[in-house]
């Protein structure tokens, strides 16, 4: 690449104005410092603010697993920013449980508020501006657990699958005015929540005597390694990036080989 052509990539994203959810720690974190590295102007939420908050970064602390918390961002984001071009629907998580019927009901309800709601209630409120000027780029984070779901975290992958679903009738609806929307699904990554996740997986496998469904997050990928924030982050930016143009309503696997698919 020749300088040149190193100085136009580092500012492609100048004058874009870029929401993240999600975007304090992990992923999202990564993402966020990516944009803003590009040029992007960036606003970023979570439950709390914390310590990794990337620098330059606007922060918004909201509940985007709620209805108040996603109208309270879209809110802050018009005050803030004036309008939104880019958006990544990033926070998402789901607590284990030893099987499907053990999932309560305020646990199925709470993965669709925060893993598929949240990203159908933003989405209604900053599309019309992205219709009005005819162009924007949204990605849905999903995970690549949903090619296998396993019964402990079905609650969270049966969003997932409602999301990639949403995610693929909304890049139709949208793609007339100029908006693109696709989806990105990470296998196993090395983040803050993935190390929670496998903490909490042990612990289970510990009480129930270890199934096959909970030793699976052992296993290694047949690239050796976990994921990095980092390899998730750059498939996003490709994606909202003017070098995916032609690219809408698809699913980008970042697994590593973890889930191979025909």
């Amino acid at each position: 690449m020749t300088t040149t052509e190193s100085i136009e990539r580092t500012q492609e994203f100048a004058g874009k104005r870029a929401l993240v959810t999600g975007g304090t720690r992990g992923i999202g974190a990564s993402v966020v410092r990516h944009l803003l590295d590009a040029g992007a102007e960036v606003l970023t939420t979570a439950r709390s603010e914390t310590s990794t908050l990337p620098q330059g970064a606007t922060f918004v602390k909201a509940d985007v697993g709620t209805h108040s918390g996603v109208e309270a961002l879209a809110s802050a984001a018009q005050e803030k920013l004036g309008g939104i071009d880019i958006v990544v629907h990033n926070a998402g998580g789901a607590r284990p449980y030893e099987g499907v019927t053990a999932i309560p009901d305020e646990e199925w309800q709470g993965a669709l508020d925060l893993n598929y709601l949240a990203a159908v209630r933003l989405d209604a409120l900053l599309a019309p501006g992205m219709r009005e000027r005819r162009s924007g780029a949204i990605i849905h984070v999903s995970s690549a657990a949903v090619l296998t779901p396993l019964a402990p975290y079905l609650h969270y992958t049966a969003a997932k699958a409602a999301l990639e679903n949403y995610s693929k009738g909304l890049a139709l609806e949208l793609a007339p005015f100029g908006i693109r929307v696709n989806t990105v699904s990470p296998g196993r990554t090395a983040t803050p929540g993935g190390e929670e996740t496998r903490k909490e997986w042990a612990e289970m496998s510990a009480r129930t005597g270890g199934g096959s469904a909970l030793t699976q997050a052992d296993d290694s990928t047949p690239l050796g390694r976990d994921g990095l924030p980092e390899d998730i982050a750059q498939a996003v930016l490709f994606l909202v990036s003017d070098r995916a143009s032609w690219l809408t309503a698809s699913n980008l696997v970042v697994d590593g080989g973890e889930f191979p698919r025909g």
